[in-house]
């Protein structure tokens, strides 16, 4: 069946204005308006190139494209959609699900995330799939969605992985990857914004922080997890020297 063109390009510009929004305001915030006040508080100290946003921004431009493909395959086809789990009454299935359906998506993503990261390096896929993410070894917020597109595809993947495991309200998806992207322009911002010993206390040690995910982009090893540190923790690839990095950084 022929595409809803109309539709495509109403996702495309949701998903599109939601990235270009929020990366532009906190890339404005931290790399124009505050850039030379609080310098000396950036996780690596030096900047990207101009070429370096462009190639992000060129990057991210082409996985939107992807990202909007999806819901127009599995939702808005007559001939799949029927087979999904995405319901529209919340009384379905009560608010109480309702609302511990975003802690489950929160747990599969992290799951699905850190172990197709960790595929992604292997050295047969790394240069196919994940070289072009990793041209950011000083990364920006708009390298939030900076992917080859066979990663964006990996990465939307999650969106498919939802549609059919567990029940999703029509609103469960776009309110959980509005938390995904604001995380993870957080994740690339260049800045920690955990306050210091964060990651040595109880629950900090299980949260990913910025500058775990800029140590990856930096050493290409280790640090693989989203959201979380548990996978990290939990496989001993929690890069050794990350404590120390947190603290040196945040004790500025």
């Amino acid at each position: 069946m022929p595409l809803p063109t109309d539709k495509y390009f109403e996702i495309l510009f949701r998903v599109g204005s939601r990235y270009y929004f929020l990366a532009g305001v906190i890339f404005l915030l931290f790399y124009v308006v505050l850039k030379n006040r609080i310098i000396d508080h950036k996780i690596q100290l030096h900047f990207p190139k101009y070429s370096d946003y462009a190639r992000e921004i060129l990057y991210s431009s082409i996985t939107i494209l992807i990202f909007a493909l999806v819901p127009i395959i599995f939702i808005y086809n007559p001939d799949i959609r029927p087979y999904t789990t995405l319901y529209q009454n919340i009384s379905d299935y009560g608010v109480a699900y309702y609302i511990l359906a975003f802690p489950l998506m929160f747990i599969i993503h992290d799951t699905y995330f850190y172990w197709t990261h960790r595929l992604m390096h292997h050295k047969r896929l790394f240069n196919i799939m994940h070289l072009v993410h990793h041209k950011s070894t000083n990364p920006s917020p708009w390298a939030a969605y900076a992917f080859h597109p066979l990663e964006s595809i990996v990465e939307v993947g999650i969106f498919v992985v939802f549609l059919f495991t567990i029940p999703v309200h029509k609103t469960h998806v776009p309110l959980f990857f509005l938390f995904s992207i604001i995380y993870n322009i957080y994740g690339h911002l260049g800045w920690e914004l955990y306050p210091k010993g964060f990651s040595k206390t109880m629950i900090g040690k299980w949260i990913n922080t910025s500058v775990n995910h800029n140590q990856h982009h930096k050493y290409f090893k280790g640090n693989y997890g989203l959201y979380t540190l548990f996978w990290d923790r939990v496989m001993g690839t929690i890069r050794p020297d990350y404590d120390e990095a947190f603290e040196e950084v945040t004790n500025r």
